[in-house]
C-alpha cells in the first residue's frame, strides 16, 4: 500500500516526559485524528486493555509479525519488551478518514518520519530536566528501581535526539505544552 498521500502525526518522548496526557488531550481537540494502537509484548498496566491502549502479544506473535513484514516501525525497546506500529493499524484509521497519532518511542518515531517525510508531522516532548522526569516516574508508583534507573538512563540518551523532529516542546507546565502542539497540528492538519 503507498502512504505517500496520507497524513501522519507522530508523539515522542521520553518516558516520564508527558507524551500520553498530552496525545490524550490533542485526541479531544481535534476529531479527525485517532489513535494508534501499538503492538507490544508487555504485560498490561493498571486498567490498560488489548486492542484499546495496545495490541498486548507474546514475544512469538510479535516476531510473527516481523517475519511477515507486518510492521511499519518496530523496535525492542527495553530487554525483551518489543513495541511496533502495524500497517494494518494505519489502514484501519487511513479507512475512516481520520489522522492517525501515533504514541511512540523515539527510535520507532525517527523511523516512520524518514519514511514519510512529507506527510507527517513530529513532536519531541521533552521534559524540563532529568531531574523532574525522575520525580515524574517515582511518582507513577509503577517503576522498580532498576526499571526506574532504566528509563533514566535511556530518557537521558533520548534527549539527545531532540534536533532530529519538526518541533521540540518543553512540557514544564502540561497546559501550555498541550496547547503549543494543538497550535502546531492544528496548522498541519490545514495545509
Amino acid at each position: 500500500m503507498e502512504y505517500s498521500n496520507k497524513k501522519i502525526i507522530i508523539i515522542t518522548a521520553p518516558s516520564g516526559a508527558g507524551k500520553t496526557s498530552i496525545t490524550r488531550y490533542l485526541l479531544k481537540q481535534f476529531p479527525q485524528l485517532a489513535f494508534s494502537i501499538s503492538a507490544a509484548t508487555r504485560s498490561p498496566r493498571g486498567m490498560e486493555q488489548h486492542g484499546k491502549d495496545y495490541y498486548f502479544m507474546s514475544v512469538e506473535e510479535f516476531k510473527n509479525h516481523i517475519r511477515q513484514n507486518d510492521f511499519m516501525e518496530w523496535e525492542m525497546v527495553y530487554e525483551g519488551k518489543y513495541y511496533g506500529t502495524l500497517k494494518s493499524e494505519m489502514e484501519r484509521i487511513w479507512s475512516l478518514h481520520q489522522v492517525p497519532m501515533l504514541d511512540i518511542d523515539v527510535k520507532g518515531a525517527i523511523h516512520i518520519q524518514q519514511q514519510y517525510p512529507h506527510n507527517s508531522l513530529s513532536l519531541f516532548i521533552e521534559p524540563p530536566s532529568v531531574e523532574e522526569l525522575q520525580k515524574r516516574l517515582v511518582s507513577r508508583g509503577t517503576e522498580s528501581a532498576e526499571s526506574l534507573a532504566a528509563r533514566v538512563n535511556k530518557a537521558s540518551y533520548e534527549i539527545g535526539f531532540k534536533h532530529h523532529f519538526d518541533h521540540v516542546i518543553v512540557n514544564d507546565q502540561l497546559e501550555k505544552a498541550c496547547q503549543e502542539a494543538a497550535a502546531l497540528i492544528g496548522s498541519f492538519l490545514n495545509r
